[in-house]
C-alpha cells in the first residue's frame, strides 16, 4: 500500500536571515584610509615643538624689554597713583606736594635721632651681655637662674636670630672694667619678658659668672681660601657686601647686618631720596644690576652732618628679606668695648675705583689695612680736628692701599672668635691712596644704639 507524503516547498530565505538594516540619517561607514606616514607624524611634532619654542623665546623678549623700559621709567619718573600721571622723578622727595596725596613726599628718606640708650648690649670681646635703666646704668647678667627662653627673648632684642645660644663667663676672667659690676639677675618666671624688664640688681653674682650671647650664624664663611697679595675677591668670603644701585648702576655699597637689613653711609642719599629709585643687589661678585631687592625703608642718622661727615651712617629695609646661603650672609656687629687697637688687621671690600678719578671695577675687590691710633690720624699734618669720635682711620701713611669712590657706604671688617664684625663704614678721604691721608671709616661701635633702636622700631 503506498503512502502519499507531501513534500514542502523549497524555501527562497536564505540561511541565518537577518533584518534588512535601514540607513539612519546622519550616519556614515568610516572609510578605510591608509595609516599616515612616521614621517609625517615626526614633522608635524617638529612644528609643535618650534611653534612652542618661539612663543617661549618671544614671551622672554617681551618681558625683558618691558623690565628695561620699567627700568628707565622708573629712572627717570614717579608715578602718582591717585592722580594718574607721571611727575619727573627730581620732583619727588623736594619738600613739595606734586601728587594727590602728597604720595611723592611720603616714600622718602628719613632722619632719624635716638634721645635715649638702647637698652641691651653685648660687651667686650666675650660678648657679655647688660642690661640698662636711667637709674642703675649698664649692668651685667649674672648666669643666676638663666635660661634657654632667657637667651632667645635677649637675642631677639639685639636683632637677627639664628640658634641663638649662651655660655657663662667666670666673672675673674673679665676686663678689669667689668669684674666688679655693678651686676642684676634675672627673676624667676620671667622667661618671655623683655631682659631689661626682667632683671633685679645685685651687688655680686652668686654663681660667680656672667651671661656671655652668641646670637646668629653672622659673620660667618664657607671658604677662607684668600688671594695673598692680590686684591680680587669672592661673594663667598665677603657674603655680607652689597651693591646698591639706581636705575641700574652701582652709586653705593653696604652690608648686610639681618635678612631685612642694610648699613651704608649717609651720604650716599644726599640728592637721591626717593626709595622706589633704589635696589640692593647681593650674593655677586661680579657687577651686575639684575635680580635686586626693593627697599622700603631708609633711614639716615638724624645727627648726620655733610659738611663735616660726622654720624655718615644710613639704614636701609629690604622689603622682602634675602634668603641667607653661601653668598648671602650678615656680617655681625661688633659688641660695645671691642678694644680694637692700632695696627689690627681690617679688611675693606667695595666695587670702587682702582684709582682716584677711575671707574667703577666690575668684579670685587678687596684690601688689607691697619688701624690707625686715633692720636695719629688727628694730628695737624694728617685729619687734624677732622676726625670726630665717630670716626675711625685705617690705611697706610705712606698711601697707595685705600678705599675709593664707589666703595662709600661699603664694610670695614675685622676677624676676630670665629667670625667677622662690621667696625667701619667707607665714609672719606682725600683723593685714594694718597700718603698722610688714609681712609676715613664711620665709627660702627658708636652708634649701635642707633642701630639697634632703628630696627626695633621698625619691624
Amino acid at each position: 500500500m503506498w503512502t502519499i507524503v507531501q513534500v514542502p516547498e523549497e524555501s527562497t530565505r536564505p540561511l541565518n536571515h537577518r533584518q534588512p538594516v535601514v540607513p539612519k540619517p546622519g550616519r556614515h561607514r568610516r572609510p578605510m584610509t591608509a595609516p599616515k606616514p612616521k614621517k609625517d607624524k615626526a614633522s608635524k611634532t617638529k612644528t609643535v615643538l618650534l611653534t612652542v619654542l618661539t612663543v617661549v623665546v618671544l614671551l622672554g623678549i617681551l618681558a625683558t624689554a618691558v623690565y628695561f623700559i620699567k627700568q628707565l621709567i622708573d629712572s627717570k619718573y614717579f608715578f602718582c597713583k591717585h592722580s594718574v600721571k607721571f611727575i619727573p622723578i627730581d620732583q619727588a622727595c623736594d619738600g613739595k606736594k606734586d601728587c594727590a596725596k602728597g604720595e611723592d613726599e611720603i616714600t622718602c628718606v628719613a632722619g632719624f635721632k635716638v634721645n635715649t640708650t638702647y637698652p641691651v648690649r653685648l660687651t667686650s670681646a666675650r660678648h657679655v651681655l647688660q642690661v640698662y635703666s636711667p637709674g642703675s646704668g649698664w649692668r651685667s647678667v649674672c648666669g643666676d637662674d638663666w635660661t634657654q627662653q632667657h637667651t632667645q627673648t635677649a637675642c631677639k632684642q639685639l636683632g637677627y636670630t639664628k640658634e641663638p645660644r649662651s655660655t657663662s663667663v667666670p666673672v675673674d676672667v673679665l676686663i678689669s672694667s667689668l669684674k666688679t659690676g655693678p651686676f642684676t639677675t634675672v627673676r624667676p618666671g620671667t622667661t618671655t619678658t623683655l631682659i631689661h624688664q626682667a632683671t633685679i640688681d645685685r651687688n655680686e653674682c652668686r654663681s660667680r659668672s656672667v651671661v656671655s650671647l652668641s646670637c646668629s650664624d653672622c659673620g660667618q664663611v664657607a671658604s677662607q681660601d684668600r688671594i695673598v697679595g692680590g686684591t680680587d675677591a669672592l661673594i663667598e668670603d665677603w657674603p655680607w657686601q652689597v651693591s646698591l644701585q639706581v636705575g641700574g648702576s652701582h652709586i653705593c655699597g653696604g652690608s648686610l647686618v639681618s635678612p631685612h637689613w642694610v648699613v651704608t653711609a649717609a651720604h650716599c642719599f644726599t640728592d637721591k631720596k626717593e626709595l622706589s629709585r633704589w635696589r640692593v643687589v647681593s650674593g655677586q661678585t661680579y657687577m651686575g644690576s639684575l635680580g635686586g631687592s626693593y627697599v622700603d625703608r631708609i633711614i639716615v642718622n638724624g645727627d648726620y652732618n655733610p659738611a663735616q661727615n660726622d654720624y655718615d651712617i644710613a639704614m636701609m629695609r629690604l622689603s622682602s628679606p634675602i634668603s641667607v646661603g653661601a653668598s648671602r650672609m650678615p656680617v655681625c656687629l661688633p659688641p660695645n668695648a671691642f678694644g680694637l687697637r692700632a695696627g689690627d688687621t681690617m679688611t675693606v671690600t667695595g666695587w670702587g675705583h682702582l684709582k682716584e678719578n677711575g671707574k667703577v671695577h666690575p668684579s670685587l675687590q678687596k684690601a688689607s689695612v691697619p688701624l690707625i691710633d686715633r692720636t695719629t690720624c688727628s694730628s695737624p699734618t694728617v685729619y687734624g680736628a677732622s676726625i670726630t669720635p665717630r670716626m675711625i682711620c685705617a690705611g697706610y701713611l705712606e698711601g697707595k692701599v685705600d678705599a675709593c669712590q664707589g666703595d662709600s657706604g661699603g664694610p670695614l671688617v675685622h676677624f676676630t672668635s670665629s667670625q667677622w664684625h662690621l667696625v667701619g663704614v667707607v665714609s672719606w678721604g682725600v683723593g685714594c691712596g694718597q700718603a698722610r691721608k688714609p681712609g676715613v671709616y664711620h665709627n660702627v661701635e658708636e652708634t649701635l644704639s642707633w642701630i639697634h633702636t632703628v630696627i626695633d622700631k621698625n619691624p
